[in-house]
């Protein structure tokens, strides 16, 4: 009998039946909270009528038109929608379907363009499971294991995580730009170096937002070395961290961005942006895909973005993101009875967060993550309504990843819940 891959295993037990805005409601008819939004995707949530709208009448009149071959309207309406959406430089797009596509799209440009044959990523980030990324990948070996060999040319610096160094965030960031400098003097020479290519947070490395020096660090050197500075919003993309992109929260200019997830509500979508100056320097038949750009995506496309502004979703993001953040912490103070802290001690050592991005790492009394609870954690929230996540090196951080559309009303059930399990974990 055919089945799925075993590999493939469930992180809750929910079969869902249908499911709307924030909510999910399985085939036994009871109600969920989702705060997993597909891994950060249906922005807009769970079949926004205009977006459902949008897609139904694009599939009566075109659903695939290969955009190399034809041109086709939802693409164009796409890509004029995008030019008050992107930072002003970054006017020249190139569109595939998944996140790790857009990673290779950004490092083929990237390298073509500078002749340059390495780059450097921050360690605990995420760009994908293909080999490319999956080499350039290093919030957890479970997705570069067992098919070496890898890519070369890619050389990893420290990312200024301050909880896991024990350090302050200042301490953290002088180090990792320290360290970054030494690369560049003794692994690969800023002359072979074609691009820095980072997560404004870090994703499935734990939910660590970066911070303003740190970027701006890396928009300084890459400056006075010619390296391109890549930023990876596949996750912090489209309103996710209370900006439209997560860069923006730093005051820094990138040469390209990635594109996904949050594009367009649950469609497989993806891309880059970058100048037209820069775009132009890739080579002829570097770019291109059969699926890349589908119509129904990019009218879905559209109609996320019109509702993200029509909605202030971008604004709401940052607004329940922040009582989430606080609820989080409230939380882990109530349970640890003095409140979470720096230290690595108790149940959860650290609650971090930007937006609708919050993550609880769970740590033992020594400091050691504490993978088990987590996993008990976020079980047993899914047996009470409320579906989250983990991630990071040890899976020992709980992430809350809600749609856009989530309400204040929902946050507040949902830290319910949170505190309750806390309680019982």
């Amino acid at each position: 009998m055919t089945a799925l891959s075993p590999l493939l295993k469930q992180a809750t037990p929910v079969t869902i039946d249908h499911a709307l805005g924030s909510e999910i409601f399985d085939v036994d008819g009871n109600r969920h909270l989702d705060f997993t939004a597909g891994i950060g995707v249906v922005s807009t949530g769970h079949c926004h009528p205009k977006v459902v709208a949008a897609a139904q009448e694009q599939i009566g009149k075109l659903i695939h038109g290969q955009y190399t071959t034809v041109m086709h309207k939802p693409l164009l309406a796409l890509v004029e929608r995008l030019n008050g959406v992107l930072p002003e430089h970054l006017d020249s797009l190139f569109f595939a379907n998944s996140g790790s596509e857009a990673l290779e799209a950004s490092l083929r440009l990237s390298r073509q363009a500078t002749g340059r044959p390495n780059v450097i990523v921050f360690h605990g980030g995420f760009h994908g499971r293909t080999v490319a990324t999956a080499t350039m990948t290093t919030s957890g070996t479970r997705f570069s294991a067992g098919f070496s060999p890898l890519m070369g040319g890619v050389h990893v610096a420290p990312f200024p995580n301050a909880y896991r160094y024990g350090w302050s965030e200042e301490e953290a960031t002088a180090f990792a730009l320290r360290e970054l400098d030494f690369i560049l003097a003794t692994l690969t020479s800023p002359q072979e170096t074609a691009a820095f290519i980072v997560e404004p947070v870090l994703g499935e490395g734990g939910y660590v937002p970066g911070n303003t020096a740190f970027f701006q660090g890396l928009r300084e050197r890459a400056d006075k070395h010619g390296i391109l500075l890549v930023m990876d919003e596949v996750q912090t993309g489209f309103g996710r961290t209370g900006k439209m992109f997560g860069h923006q929260h730093f005051d820094v200019q990138p040469d390209i961005i990635t594109l996904a997830k949050g594009i367009a509500s649950g469609f497989p979508i993806s891309g880059i942006a970058a100048s037209q100056e820069l775009m132009s320097k890739a080579w002829p038949g570097s770019q291109g895909g059969t699926y890349g750009a589908n119509a129904v995506a990019c009218a879905a496309a559209v109609a996320t973005l019109d509702v993200i502004e029509e909605e202030g979703l971008v604004a709401n993001s940052a607004e329940r993101g922040a009582q989430l953040l606080e609820g989080a912490k409230a939380a882990a103070a109530l349970r640890d009875g003095r409140g979470a802290t720096s230290s690595g001690n108790g149940t959860i050592g650290d609650v971090r967060g930007l937006g609708l991005l919050v993550g609880s790492e769970f740590t033992a009394a020594d400091g050691t993550p504490d993978s088990a609870r987590a996993a008990k954690a976020q079980q047993l929230a899914a047996t009470k309504g409320l579906l989250l996540l983990t991630c990071g090196a040890h899976m020992n951080t709980v992430r809350m990843i809600p749609p856009l559309v989530v309400t204040a009303e929902q946050v507040d059930e949902a830290l319910d819940i949170w505190g309750k399990v806390l309680a019982e974990v």
